[in-house]
């Protein structure tokens, strides 16, 4: 055997065996978890419950820190430039794995400049609209939007995002081109909504179905193939006039580059056990969401996956980055 590989077998061991002392030892200090996004849509929600939870099982404080702009990538920046010591984490939902897609020129790869660590939970979309919108389903929607098309813009919370992509997906279905216009995360756009200033939105349940129940926003339908047990009320897209509009999006925690993999394993342990509480499970239900429980290699794969699918549906919509 050659020297170089027997030093490799040797580095690969240690780090090997250094792992689990690394991962008990870790953290020394309080945690930034980075959100990039404003506070009050769904992945800031998601990103909370998260923080809360995981401060209880490590015993230290992890603290949310809203870094919006840049179609997320000012977030994603802050924890690129961050040391790779656990001290600095991600939490951000699907949007992030397409910034190669939907930018021409992002500040990094998403697939390698961030370490993949724990996929933590997945819940479908609603189309909503004002509540003083006379339309009350899709079909009636698109027959309205053919009439008078410079009436409708939809509203999506990013470039990319799972209601970006399901807004691609609607009009294609619908044959229809309403133009979109990305926001700053979920809440803007959707006050906008409410307010009667934009017309359509495709976004996570977590945030729409508060603002639904409360009527500020009209549910028109959700993107599932049944309806949910927590909003029996709502029809799915097929009820409502368009089969083949189903839709989820997704939440993980991802870290710098190089993060050491005691780490990655520590933090996805945690969420893994976070993920299967009986209180976090009914929370996530109550708000239509399921928990995800993974090891950081399924979330890498699944990642895998998700972006192939997107990146051909963003093809055949004929999408340009911006």
């Amino acid at each position: 055997m050659r020297r170089r590989d027997i030093l490799a077998g040797g580095a690969g061991l240690a780090v090997g065996l250094a792992a689990p002392a690394l991962a008990q030892s870790w953290p020394h200090q309080s945690i930034r978890m980075v959100i990039p996004y404003t506070p009050g849509g769904a992945t800031d929600a998601m990103a909370r419950l998260t923080a809360q939870k995981l401060a209880e099982r490590l015993g230290v404080n992890v603290t949310p820190e809203n870094r919006a702009g840049g179609n997320g990538t000012v977030g994603g920046m802050a924890v690129v430039q961050a040391p790779a010591d656990g001290s600095t984490i991600l939490f951000t939902a699907s949007i992030h794995v397409m910034a190669r897609q939907v930018m021409k020129a992002p500040p990094y790869d998403p697939l390698t400049d961030f370490t993949p660590v724990a996929r933590v939970g997945r819940g479908p979309l609603l189309l909503v609209a004002p509540p003083r919108l006379p339309q009350g389903t899709i079909a009636e929607v698109v027959a309205a939007a053919r009439r008078e098309p410079a009436k409708w813009t939809f509203a999506v919370s990013s470039l990319g995002s799972a209601g970006h992509l399901a807004t691609l997906e609607f009009n294609r279905l619908a044959g229809l081109d309403i133009p979109v216009a990305p926001y700053r995360g979920s809440a803007p756009g959707l006050a906008d909504v409410a307010a009667g200033n934009m017309q359509l939105m495709l976004d996570p349940i977590l945030a729409t179905l508060p603002l639904a129940r409360g009527g500020q926003v009209k549910a028109l339908a959700i993107t599932t193939a049944t309806r949910s047990a927590v909003a029996p009320e709502i029809p799915t897209a097929a009820e409502a006039g368009m089969p083949g509009l189903e839709f989820a999006s997704w939440y993980g925690i991802w870290g710098p580059k190089g993060l050491p993999r005691g780490i990655v394993a520590r933090i996805n342990t945690e969420m893994q056990q976070v993920m299967a509480e009986p209180a976090v499970v009914r929370r996530l239900t109550e708000l239509g969401f399921e928990p995800v429980a993974e090891s950081p290699e399924a979330f890498a794969s699944f990642i895998d996956r998700d972006v192939a699918h997107n990146a051909a549906l963003l093809r055949a919509a004929n999408f340009q980055p911006e």
